[in-house]
């Protein structure tokens, strides 16, 4: 039966999950479009522009307290015309007002709230504003009122400053990276210890509450460690691993990261879910894997990787988005437990035992209740209960399975199933490179799915890619982001699956991305490509967020490519993006943690490995799987046949190469020196 609804706005014919949440407000809510903004300039009326996204819990709140509130409305609908943007698939709308927010305001953050001129510029902005004033906050009614008087008092200077203003945002981002330095090894290697300054040594990590994996910067120091042989960063990275995948930040039961922890001690996360970070934090626990064999980081990789294809994956092998933070209206409440919950599921004594590993106690760690996390190794819980270590295991792995069993039955938090081709990107990046490493054929199956969906729906027959899908194809415009990741992606699942025709596409979408993308006069990649609406501000990002920028990512698939195409303008172009940077990567190294690894493929020694044989061959499958055997992140890897002299013309590392003696045969170049070629692991070692 069909739920009635007294309000319903033009949201309503949206696919975005996050706009369709507010398409039953008694706000008259536009998407981002022509109509909302003409409205705004025929009727003189500033735009209440207010982003957000799915699983933001305080989004959520400000949706209940005021967007829901009738007289909020009225004020809404009579003052302002109103525009509800999704930022994950709005993001070059969501960086522009972002900006605006950080420079007004010294912070930013979720839900951003705008107001701007008829003509798209802010003039006034903040983030979450209560129902009632509250610690020194004005209300939201009160802000409504006092810019809507404002605006109707003093246009004629809003306008004036207005104009200026958006001068000033043109110049955001170029300003950033003004200082053009030159990048070398020993560029990586300062920031790197500029980056591990902030380690935490007591529960590792970076920085204090709130506390973010940061992923990247944990990469790059394994990159370096790894380079040097240092041993101590080594142990740094995996320590910090381990704390947070024994934390509450890992879902112990499920599989999967939480967003950040609310504590140093990774025990209490923020619940929601993202793809972007496990696609992130699955691939460095695959790599502490390769380098150590510690079976720990294989384990919380391929749970990780399972959830998001138990959980996170659409039927025709997309990824969805993220995973709320909030059931039945409660915060963390799918994932917590009470002692009593657990000795119903496990019996007393397997409970108490399973308790006790997990801090599992009658008083709780949250709220009353408890976040599963392991504060101590199970040797030492089974020296302090006197029993065996196997039976403690046992006692762990069927209560771990029972409760999943148990939680399955709870009302699950929302998932948005929006499915974005950048983030899309870095998840088919992760789980391509674990297919190789980890052996898992099941796994370069689900990549090899998700390419197959993305090139099938996201990219159109002009070679475009799109921004998103939800039941249909979104008709956004890709950014910058989706054709980095993606591209860099589908290069990866070339290197692991042994298929030119991903090594195609990735130089077809190469040339679209230099082509709508890149600026001919200052160097550097646009967030939005020529074939896009035109807005206030055509922007560009060098800053690596929770996501890598996009132009980090692009500057690592161009260095990648003028290896394997014989390009040196690509590389040229990776360098005029360095030098935005300059010697901001000295004074903020932990702002490039991704851009420093394509940094480090530049400067580094790089292998150009080429091995040409039948794809499906046993010998072929043989080199492939030494080849990934060992932790070498600067290679780059190209597959042939022999048989496509199209590609051989594209590719000059394929020419005069083919097989020797009806083997499979590799091919090594290093510094312009090659190796003699190869037709088994051995040699190839």
């Amino acid at each position: 039966m069909s739920q009635e609804h007294k309000h319903q706005n033009n949201l309503i014919h949206e696919t975005s999950p996050y706009l369709l949440q507010h398409a039953h407000n008694p706000v008259q809510w536009y998407a981002w479009g022509p109509e909302p903004l003409s409205r705004a300039q025929s009727e003189n009326k500033p735009i209440l522009l207010s982003i957000g996204y799915s699983s933001c819990h305080w989004c959520h709140v400000m949706e209940r307290e005021s967007f829901e509130d009738e007289s909020t409305a009225e004020i809404m609908n009579q003052y302002f015309i109103n525009i509800k943007v999704d930022r994950e698939e709005r993001p070059d709308l969501d960086h522009i007002y972002m900006n605006f927010v950080q420079a007004t305001t010294g912070s930013g953050g979720w839900p951003l709230t705008a107001f701007l001129t008829p003509n798209a510029i802010p003039f006034y902005a903040g983030t979450y504003y209560p129902p009632t004033p509250r610690h020194g906050m004005p209300s939201f009614q009160q802000v409504l009122r006092n810019v809507a008087e404002t605006y109707h008092k003093k246009q004629g200077k809003i306008l004036e400053s207005a104009s200026s203003l958006k001068e000033q945002l043109k110049k955001v981002d170029l300003q950033k990276g003004a200082s053009k330095g030159v990048v070398s090894l020993s560029t990586v290697e300062s920031a790197c210890k500029g980056i591990m300054k902030e380690y935490d040594p007591v529960n590792g990590g970076f920085g204090w509450a709130p506390k973010f994996p940061a992923s990247m910067n944990l990469e790059l120091a394994l990159r370096i460690s790894h380079r040097n042989g240092s041993q101590k960063t080594l142990e740094k990275v995996g320590f910090a691993c381990k704390k947070m995948a024994m934390g509450g930040l890992y879902d112990q039961l499920g599989g999967g990261f939480h967003r950040y922890s609310t504590d140093e001690k990774w025990l209490v996360p923020h619940f929601e879910k993202m793809l972007y970070d496990n696609a992130q934090l699955s691939l460095l626990y695959v790599h502490l894997y390769q380098i150590t064999r510690d079976p720990f980081y294989r384990r919380i990789a391929e749970e990780t990787y399972d959830y998001v294809l138990r959980e996170m994956t659409a039927e025709g092998g997309g990824f969805y988005s993220t995973q709320d933070a909030d059931s039945e209206g409660v915060e963390g409440k799918f994932f917590v437990w009470t002692r009593r919950e657990v000795e119903d599921v496990l019996g007393k004594e397997d409970g108490r035992l399973f308790c006790t590993v997990f801090d599992v106690t009658d008083r709780g760690n949250f709220e009353g209740e408890n976040i599963l996390n392991l504060p101590s190794s199970l040797a030492e819980v089974a020296k302090k209960e006197g029993v065996d270590v196997d039976r403690l295991e046992n006692v762990v792995c069927r209560g771990r399975k029972m409760l999943f069993a148990a939680r399955e039955k709870r009302t699950k938090p929302f998932r948005d199933e929006k499915i974005l081709t950048a983030w899309n990107g870095l998840m088919l990046d992760s789980l391509s490179k674990a297919a190789a490493i980890l052996k898992r054929r099941d796994y370069l199956a689900a990549a090899e799915k998700n390419a197959e969906f993305i090139l099938s729906n996201l990219r159109t027959d002009k070679n475009l890619l799109l921004r998103s899908f939800k039941k249909t194809p979104s008709s956004t415009l890709g950014y910058l982001e989706d054709y980095a990741f993606y591209s860099s992606a589908l290069l990866s699942l070339h290197e692991a699956s042994a298929n030119p025709k991903y090594l195609k596409a990735a130089i077809s979408l190469l040339e679209t991305l230099i082509h709508e993308f890149w600026d001919d006069d200052e160097g550097g990649f646009f967030f939005t490509g020529k074939s896009h609406e035109e807005l206030i501000v055509r922007a560009k990002d060098f800053y690596d967020n929770a996501t890598p920028s996009g132009n980090s990512v692009a500057a690592e698939f161009l260095v990648r490519m003028a290896r394997i195409l014989g390009d040196d303008s690509l590389a040229q172009k990776a360098t005029a993006i360095f030098q935005f940077a300059g010697d901001t990567f000295a004074r903020a190294p932990s702002a490039f943690g991704r851009m420093l690894w394509a940094v480090d493929f530049y400067v580094s020694p790089v292998k150009e490995i080429v091995i040409v044989g039948e794809r499906d061959s046993d010998d072929v499958r043989e080199l492939l799987e030494c080849v990934w055997e060992v932790y070498l992140p600067n290679k780059v890897v190209v597959m042939s046949d022999g048989k496509d002299p199209d590609l051989v013309k594209k590719v000059p590392l394929l020419e005069d190469r083919g097989m020797i003696g009806d083997k499979a045969t590799a091919y090594v170049c290093q510094n312009s020196t090659c190796q003699q070629p190869v037709s088994s692991c051995d040699q190839l070692k």
